[in-house]
């Protein structure tokens, strides 16, 4: 059965940034989210088996699966590359995340982060994409595809090689659009050609874009005063043709609220809207930042311990704001007390799993200088 975008909800839930409270999910705030998110008429949540250490899937079942009826809602989750060392694996971790969850089908289901090189060979090597397929016969997934981080070149042959897949999850915002190395707008356009819908994740980038420079959000109010940044990023996404579902993830209630406001009474960019984008994104590009969207799959395998994503954020701070002495202060108090910037041992293994493909071992010495010295 094909999918039918136009019945599906433009705003997805994502949970791989849920609220915590000493360091676990906070699931009564969670619970909260939901019931206000399906409230307004959602019902697209996007789960992993790595999100939150393993514990998002298992949130997905307290917050939503147990509480909701089952044919109200659609649950995506997604089989990683990373666990896989044989065939007998990709069954041992989608019965687990069935567990989790406490489902015995998922609406959606991924194989996550595709791109050149290990995980692209490893799905090859294990030949998930036929598995999928024969799980969607024995209508376990009802529909399958893959999230994607490669060239768009690897997207046509992957579309080529396999017709089975139904959607794919590609990262798309108005910065990254013509970013050489994501090629959000190339991607894009792959996909539109050819009719696949798209799911769309990062788009408002890991939370860079809801804030954005002095100078450019002065640009958002001028002509819109009571919108957000984020709301700005999320109408861009929205008002392309082909956009299935737009995965936000949101933290906290507040972005929840402005989220749904976004969407309730949504409005497509105008001509005039569409030129502020354009004159925002050359401000931006102003500004020498870090192009991380504090995914932190970095941060599970890094032997040091180090918090990637959370140093690279004070560094775009100083860069953006101009308030070294905060950001320092921050970094020595909170950051720093578990492992500095200048501890890295250029294992490689964060770049291995950036998908991004940041220089972060170059990336963390140049951190170090900035909040160190």
């Amino acid at each position: 059965m094909s999918i039918d975008i136009s019945k599906m909800p433009k705003l997805g839930f994502g949970l791989m940034r849920l609220p915590q409270k000493d360091e676990v999910i906070d699931l009564d705030t969670v619970c909260k989210m939901v019931d206000k998110y399906i409230a307004a008429g959602l019902n697209y949540f996007d789960t992993a088996y790595v999100y939150h250490g393993g514990k998002s899937e298992c949130a997905a079942k307290e917050a939503i699966v147990d509480r909701y009826p089952r044919d109200s809602f659609y649950l995506a989750t997604k089989l990683p590359a990373w666990s896989l060392k044989t065939e007998e694996d990709r069954d041992r971790i989608f019965n687990e995340q069935c567990e989790r969850a406490g489902v015995d089908y998922f609406d959606f289901y991924l194989l996550h982060s595709i791109e050149e090189g290990g995980n692209y060979d490893t799905y090859e090597r294990l030949k998930c994409f036929e598995w999928g397929a024969e799980k969607k016969k024995q209508g376990k997934i009802k529909h399958f595809g893959f999230s994607f981080h490669g060239t768009p070149k690897l997207l046509e042959k992957l579309l080529d090689d396999h017709p089975e897949v139904e959607f794919v999850q590609i990262q798309l915002n108005y910065i990254d659009w013509d970013n050489p190395v994501i090629a959000s707008g190339r991607l894009y356009e792959i996909l539109k050609e050819r009719g696949i819908p798209m799911i769309i994740m990062e788009p408002v980038k890991g939370g860079t874009l809801a804030s954005p420079q002095p100078e450019a959000m002065e640009k958002f109010r001028a002509a819109r005063p009571d919108a957000s940044a984020a709301s700005w990023a999320l109408r861009f996404v929205a008002s392309l043709p082909g956009v299935m579902t737009i995965l936000s993830g949101m933290s906290n209630e507040e972005q929840m609220n402005d989220n749904i406001n976004t969407f309730t009474s949504f409005e497509p960019l105008s001509d005039e809207e569409k030129q502020i984008i354009e004159d925002v994104k050359n401000i931006m590009r102003g500004s020498p930042t870090i192009g991380c969207t504090s995914c932190r799959y970095c941060v599970d395998g890094c032997p040091q311990g180090i918090l990637i994503p959370d140093i690279f954020s004070l560094v775009n701070t100083i860069r953006i704001y101009k308030e070294g002495w905060r950001a320092k202060n921050f970094y020595n108090s909170h950051i720093a007390v578990q492992a500095k910037a200048s501890d890295c041992i250029a294992c490689g293994q964060c770049e291995g799993v950036c998908p991004q493909h940041l220089n972060i071992i170059e990336l963390l010495k140049d951190a170090a200088k900035e909040l160190e010295e």
